[in-house]
């Protein structure tokens, strides 16, 4: 059954410090492109019924280089993203995983905070940030703080942050190698992943990271170790085949996922050499 729009509480905020003051007094959920929220409310699965909805602030928008760390605001959008020539540059496996979430509607309003807070373990962009060792940037009552992005989630759809804490950013920290992005869906694009994976290689040194095969994202550091040891491609597929923990669901098997996994981590390899 749906949702009623009717029974929501939204409350609209233009400043950081009215989040989190909301946030805080009345214990409210923030939306931001709301396009997984739509998705909820039509399957009369949504949970929270008081928002405090933060498009209007635009600091959040913000891309931009402190020093050598590429920093992207929550209210980035994937059109932003793939318009930036500061991320072209920095992080162009990032490009790659916007153009596929969606079509232009969703690219429009879908932000990366909403993506990460969604925390989804097929969400498209979160194996890039786990790849590149990532940090979010969280704002509450008490002030700043920021959380390794490989630290983030503590389990399916769970994570670190705190109901009055507000994604604020994400920062990259700057980094060598070449960067590789692959998502195995029903369809080329407009399709949950069944499978999204990205890496890094710099040499024998790889950072590869996965979706969808686990009840959050995974960064395969076994695989990882045993490529920098020298292990054959072949041997480190193995690895990561026992590494991985994919279910059966609707989109797919965990046969199939662990079966691809190996096949992707073998393409991304050869690729990048």
């Amino acid at each position: 059954m749906r949702t009623a729009i009717s029974t929501l509480d939204v409350r609209s905020v233009s400043t950081v410090g009215d989040a989190v003051a909301l946030l805080r007094d009345e214990e409210r959920a923030p939306i931001a492109g709301a396009t997984d929220l739509f998705v909820a409310l039509n399957f009369g699965t949504l949970g929270p019924k008081r928002f405090v909805d933060i498009w209007r602030i635009e600091e959040l928008r913000r891309i931009a280089m402190v020093g050598e760390t590429l920093t992207i605001g929550a209210l980035a959008t994937y059109t932003d993203v793939i318009r930036s020539p500061l991320i072209a540059a920095r992080l162009p496996m990032l490009i790659d995983a916007s153009r596929l979430v969606g079509g232009p509607q969703i690219q429009n309003r879908g932000t990366i905070g909403g993506n990460i807070a969604n925390a989804s373990p097929a969400g498209d962009s979160l194996p890039v940030f786990a790849a590149v060792d990532a940090t979010i940037v969280l704002r509450g009552p008490s002030g700043e703080r920021r959380v390794a992005f490989n630290a983030f989630y503590t389990g399916y759809r769970a994570s670190v942050r705190r109901p009055d804490e507000l994604i604020v950013a994400v920062e990259i920290p700057s980094f060598t190698g070449r960067q590789w992005f692959r998502k195995v869906g029903t369809r080329a694009a407009q399709a949950i992943s069944k499978i999204v994976i990205a890496g890094v290689r710099d040499g024998n040194a790889a950072r590869v990271a996965l979706g969808s095969v686990a009840p959050t994202v995974v960064r395969a550091r076994r695989s990882e170790e045993a490529l920098a040891a020298g292990a054959s491609i072949d041997e480190a597929v193995e690895v990561l085949r026992g590494e991985i923990v994919p279910i059966d669901d609707v989109r797919s098997t965990a046969e199939y996922r662990r079966l691809v996994s190996g096949n992707l981590l073998r393409r991304f390899w050869n690729e990048t050499q």
